[in-house]
């Protein structure tokens, strides 16, 4: 299979550890010859976490590619342009410009959301290709483009590319970040129509068009009549068993831990889980701790003892990290908001978490993707009900109840064989991209 592999282009989406697309990327394309891909994305995705020990093949869009309507062109930070040089170390991360904390904090809390609400974020700055680029791609010479895309501009990149090559295009769909474009001013109803008109342009112009769960596939079929093949984050099993849990004795001090990104979607119901975690302790004595593992700290935290943050450990460390854990915990929140964003989404953490062989207790609104998936193969114990009452009696019977804790944690690593194991994801992955290569000589 190795000699019949095409040379694959990724849009937008660089190899890492600490984002959902990255680990899905990097899982999918593990087994890929690393002469034949390569990546280009924006400037603000290559940062010390990008990894080469897959793809050492960068191009980075900067100031000549990504142009900024004024005044924003006055105050946009200048990216360098053109193929990206990295370290010779061991780590193997790329040096990055260094930036502002306070420049980056500014942006992130006040800028961007003020933006956003006024619909300007969508047509502030946009992608060309340059010389240099088109040369670059030209050396390189893909057979198959394969993309991910956040947002309009870097949705518009991928039919630029894709228009300029002419070559199949595989776009897999991490999010439903197109239904989520606010529609409550004029603003608001204005992009929705343009976003869903460009989203399907591209669509149009993709070959495969993947999804990152049956929900979403099953929805985007009906939505825009194309058929959607599921690839969540594979896994490699061997990895995973490193630190697979299989004793189900409870800790002196049991743990529940949560492990990933905090903010939309997520912060307020992992509040509600710290009020569980505190009423039980102070109601029966115990000592519960809950743990959440972020890169960030939010302030409500320190207002409860049982709390504990910790930064992210590296990627090699999860598996023990998680057969530790007494529990595992997977939220969302149940604003309007966040079932719009997530609702067809899956974390990449799930299939990590189902091969842990630590117990997963989800969160979350009864319409999520990830709540339909775990009711219907019963592999986590599910609260749908928003309250901190209700968590609080589904964590209290789980904590007393050993053969459902064991029995939870079976089913979970027995689906995540059959249905998440990398070899088998992988080969099938490679499959569909040579049979795209081969039907585009």
């Amino acid at each position: 299979m190795s000699n019949e592999l095409p040379k694959v282009l990724i849009l937008n989406q660089p190899f890492n550890s600490n984002t959902g697309g990255g680990i899905t990327l990097t899982n999918l394309f593990s087994d890929w010859d690393m002469d034949k891909l390569a990546v280009v994305c924006p400037a603000y995705l290559i940062n010390q976490s990008t990894q080469t020990s897959i793809c050492s093949n960068y191009y980075q869009l900067g100031s000549k590619e990504h142009r900024w309507v004024f005044p924003f062109r006055v105050i946009a930070r200048k990216y360098y342009s053109g193929r990206v040089s990295f370290r010779s170390t061991s780590s193997e991360r790329v040096s990055q410009v260094k930036k502002s904390p306070a420049r980056v904090n500014f942006i992130k809390k006040y800028l961007n959301p003020t933006l956003e609400k006024l619909g300007l974020i969508h047509q502030i700055s946009s992608y060309e290709l340059s010389q240099e680029l088109k040369d670059w791609i030209q050396e390189y010479n893909p057979d198959v483009l394969y993309a991910q895309a956040q947002r309009r501009e870097n949705l518009l990149f991928c039919f630029l590319i894709q228009q300029y090559l002419q070559k199949p295009m595989v776009f897999h769909m991490m999010d439903d970040w197109v239904e989520w474009i606010p529609k409550g001013s004029i603003l608001g109803r204005n992009w929705y129509r343009q976003i869903d008109y460009d989203f399907r342009k591209v669509l149009a112009n993709t070959t495969l068009h993947l999804s990152i769960s049956d929900l979403m596939g099953e929805e985007y079929e009906k939505r825009y009549g194309y058929r959607f093949q599921t690839f969540h984050n594979p896994i490699n099993l061997e990895f995973w068993k490193s630190g697979q849990r299989s004793s189900y004795d409870l800790s002196s001090s049991p743990e529940i831990l949560y492990a990933g990104r905090i903010g939309l979607g997520i912060s307020n119901s992992l509040k509600l889980m710290a009020e569980a975690v505190s009423f039980l302790n102070h109601t029966f004595g115990l000592d519960l701790r809950f743990v959440i593992q972020s890169s960030e700290s939010e302030d409500w935290m320190t207002e409860f003892e049982a709390v504990e943050h910790r930064a992210f450990v590296p990627y090699e460390e999860l598996p023990m990290r998680f057969g530790q854990a007494d529990i595992l915990f997977l939220p969302y929140e149940f604003s309007e908001e966040s079932v719009k964003f997530f609702k067809y989404s899956m974390p990449t953490k799930a299939s990590e978490y189902m091969i842990s062989g630590t117990p997963v207790l989800i969160f979350s609104p009864d319409e999520m993707a990830l709540v339909t998936y775990a009711k219907h193969y019963q592999w986590a114990r599910v609260v749908t009900e928003p309250s901190s009452e209700a968590l609080c009696g589904a964590l209290h019977q789980l904590l007393l109840q050993k053969q459902e804790r064991q029995r939870l944690a079976a089913t979970a690593m027995s689906i995540a064989s059959l249905r998440h194991d990398g070899v088998v994801v992988r080969r099938e992955f490679m499959e569909q991209l040579v049979q795209l290569a081969k039907n585009n000589p």
